[in-house]
């Protein structure tokens, strides 16, 4: 794979995240765009108490978010907003995240 490529591969997935809800008469938001409310689309969080996701590991925040999901991490909030989030997003998002700069 090119470098190129190697580096778009986080944005096209997130890309492909925010393509992947059909127009509708009811606006709904894509995972990406449920995260970014507190972790910021820059992956930098705009509150003190929610930890900043710009840079972080990759395979740690999948995990992370298997973990929420499935509640042996427990975080009120985190469950369930993971719970909705598939293995596909998860990972596209985890990748995202991990391609910002710090």
């Amino acid at each position: 794979m090119s470098r190129r490529l190697a580096a778009a591969r986080p944005l096209l997935a997130i890309l492909a995240l925010l393509g992947a809800y059909p127009a509708s008469a009811e606006p709904r938001t894509s995972p990406a765009e449920e995260c970014a409310v507190c972790h910021g689309l820059d992956g930098i969080a705009r509150s003190a108490d929610v930890p900043h996701l710009a840079a972080q590991n990759e395979l740690y925040m999948y995990n992370q978010m298997l973990a929420f999901r499935s509640g042996k991490r427990p975080h009120k909030e985190m469950r369930y907003m993971a719970r909705s989030i598939s293995l596909a997003e998860a990972q596209a998002l985890s990748a995202y995240y991990a391609s910002l700069p710090r």
